[in-house]
């Protein structure tokens, strides 16, 4: 497909920030031949890096990106960059200052988010596979939206150099394929060590220990939340008759603090946006407005600059870590994080595998959420505690609901990726 023929598929659904002219490929290996989109986080020498935003609006990357660099080094062909919420904060794409990307499915939904341009240029067939970075479930929940499969390996697993950076301790790059045998090819191009990024780890650093049995544990009462769509359900409970008829065994599980992941993340990610996004100040790159002096320079440039959804999650962050309410908000959702974790390891002792939907609705209609944060942050519900505890997760599509993709979501104990494709190339009949 030219570049051309590419932004004119591209039109109406606005998968693409920008197609390159010049995309080629950069040598032989395992991914020769194949078409490749970046979310627009992740630096490539030379090309426009903007997170969705404008203040990062004529910003051009002096370097590539450990992820790319290896995309390259396998022989891919990188198409261009996706849209996506801005700094990856939002569960539709609606956040981004370059207009919303439309779920291929249906053109007055949304694809999902953040990396809502990703899931639908490969849903739409604009690319083979696509890059995205998954905070909270941003890989996940559109990939469910958009009917592919979308994987966030374990934390440090991928190296995050040259990612835009949201939330430091939960971001984790990953992709989005048509299938979970392209889902395992791309990891197994990008996973590794990189000297240049210090939380990222080795084949031996979670050693498999536990022969992989076939068991399926699934936490009923979680399941069966409130606000879980009907449709969610009787797709989530055929799934579920789908592997046991593959001969998994299904077994009922008790997580007490998974219900509190929404709670803990929604304190520790916008922490960790307030300190990160301080580096945008327009004084060495980006967006610079003059104010009447040096503060206020740094006042405009940041209020013209970020779009509102970041904005409150600066604020936030920036609450939950000042004096006198650091140990009462940040400090207690760490010490849930890690009472989470602590509970995922014990459980995983008995299963292989974690199974939920991947989100508690299909795609809403554009503009439904938008003047409710707090509802858009439910969406999350089932995908945070992967982040939260650093596991690896996927989401396969499983059904519709008339025209619209549904997705369920697999999780594995950390470093246990290989649960995840023998489990899901079995569910897709790979």
């Amino acid at each position: 497909m030219t570049p051309q023929d590419l932004r004119s598929k591209d039109k109406d659904i606005h998968a693409f920030l920008e197609v390159f002219d010049d995309a080629k490929s950069y040598g032989q290996g395992p991914l020769s031949g194949k078409t490749i989109a970046i979310k627009d986080n992740m630096l490539m020498e030379g090309k426009r890096a903007t997170a969705g935003s404008k203040i990062l609006e004529s910003f051009i990357s002096p370097y590539d990106s450990t992820a790319i660099k290896k995309l390259k080094e396998a022989g891919a062909i990188i198409v261009g960059r996706t849209n996506m919420d801005e700094f990856a904060m939002g569960s539709s794409t609606e956040n981004s200052a370059y207009g919303v990307t439309r779920n291929p499915h249906d053109r007055e939904r949304v694809a999902g988010g953040s990396s809502g341009g990703s899931a639908a240029a490969v849903a739409s067939g604009l690319c083979d596979m696509a890059l995205g970075s998954d905070t909270g479930g941003s890989i996940r929940q559109p990939a469910s939206f958009c009917g592919v499969v979308g994987l966030k390996p374990t934390y440090g697993r991928v190296s995050r150099y040259g990612l835009i950076a949201m939330a430091s301790s939960l971001d984790q790059i990953g992709s989005f394929t048509k299938t979970v045998t392209g889902a395992e090819l791309i990891y197994n191009v990008l996973k590794g060590q990189d000297p240049m990024d210090s939380t990222t780890i080795t084949e031996n650093t979670y050693p498999m220990k536990k022969k992989f049995s076939k068991i399926i544990g699934i936490p009923r009462e979680f399941v069966e939340s409130e606000g879980v769509s009907a449709s969610v359900k009787k797709n989530f409970e055929g799934s579920v008759e789908k592997f046991k008829s593959l001969g998994y065994e299904i077994k009922d599980i008790e997580l007490s603090h998974i219900k509190y992941s929404l709670a803990a993340y929604y304190i520790i990610m916008p922490a960790e946006v307030s300190s990160n996004l301080a580096r945008f100040d327009g004084v060495k790159y980006g967006m610079h407005k003059d104010g009447k002096d040096s503060i206020d320079d740094f006042f405009q440039t940041r209020g013209s600059g970020f779009g509102k959804e970041v904005r409150r999650r600066i604020i936030l962050g920036t609450y939950v870590l000042s004096s006198g309410y650091h140990d009462e908000y940040y400090g207690s959702a760490v010490k849930m994080k890690n009472l989470i974790t602590e509970e995922l390891k014990e459980v995983f002792k008995e299963v292989d595998l974690i199974l939920t939907p991947t989100t508690p609705s299909p795609a809403w209609k554009m503009g439904e959420k938008s003047k409710d944060p707090l509802e858009m942050y439910l969406g999350d519900i089932f995908t945070v505690h992967a982040n939260i505890s650093g596991c690896p997760a996927v989401s396969l599509p499983s059904g519709l609901d008339g025209a619209l993709p549904l997705g369920i979501e697999l999780t594995a104990w950390l470093g246990r990726e290989d649960n995840l494709f023998a489990a899901g190339k079995e569910f897709l009949g790979e």
